[in-house]
């Protein structure tokens, strides 16, 4: 597929003119990074930003003891980095290939010329900006203020909603990964997903979780509801 057709198929650039997508297709860089491969580390300088072609990648922390938190795990379609395009700023977090990842690099320079040029080009990227912030807004809170079975019910109601309601869920990623995420160990994370069961809330083997009963899970989300 020709990069133009990439470019207009990627939910960040839709609706574009046929000559913007040439002029972003002149200026990205085409990457692949392997499985555990490092794309930037936090304090980097903020050079550019990423879109992920395919693949999937995880942007994290590190605390002084060497714990890691995920911040977010982001799969084809969607950017990385792109505080750098608008803060000119070094990245805030590290950010590493979870599978072998085509990605497309934007330089920041060249980037910011596009939209000096043309400022519809960052339109849609703020969109992207204040849904993520959104999201990032309800991490935090659900990391210092829900116990960890809140956190969990409102990452899997999180899902459903991103397949439109769906019941039947895969886990795209590990449950260790997941763990992860949800600022727990896998341990705690299986112990709960079993306390879940048995409560009726879901039914779960390996990757496949169903949804068995969306209000008590939004109450466990809000915290209205504990487990037993």
């Amino acid at each position: 597929m020709r990069l133009i057709d990439q470019l207009a198929n990627i939910p960040l650039f839709q609706g574009l003119a046929q000559k913007q997508y040439e002029d972003l297709a002149m200026i990205l860089v085409d990457q692949v990074f392997q499985r555990g491969e490092n794309i930037f580390n936090e304090d980097d300088e903020g050079v550019g930003f990423y879109l992920i072609i395919s693949g999937r990648v995880k942007i994290f922390k590190l605390s002084l003891e060497g714990k890691e938190q995920i911040l977010h795990i982001f799969g084809p379609g969607e950017p990385f980095g792109e505080v750098a395009v608008f803060t000119g700023k070094r990245f805030p977090a590290n950010a590493e290939a979870m599978e072998e990842s085509r990605v497309f690099f934007f330089p920041r320079k060249a980037f910011g010329e596009l939209i000096r040029q043309d400022p519809s080009l960052a339109l849609n990227m703020l969109a992207v900006l204040s849904h993520r912030l959104r999201r990032f807004s309800a991490l935090i809170e659900n990391l210092s203020l829900k116990e960890v079975p809140g956190r969990l019910a409102a990452h899997l109601l999180y899902l459903s909603e991103i397949k439109k309601g769906a019941i039947d869920l895969t886990l795209e990623i590990s449950k260790n990964q997941l763990a992860g995420l949800l600022g727990t160990i896998p341990e705690t994370l299986s112990r709960i997903l079993a306390r879940m069961g048995k409560e009726g809330l879901i039914k779960s083997s390996g990757r496949q979780i169903k949804l068995l009963d969306r209000k008590g899970l939004e109450e466990l989300a809000s915290g209205e509801r504990r487990l037993a």
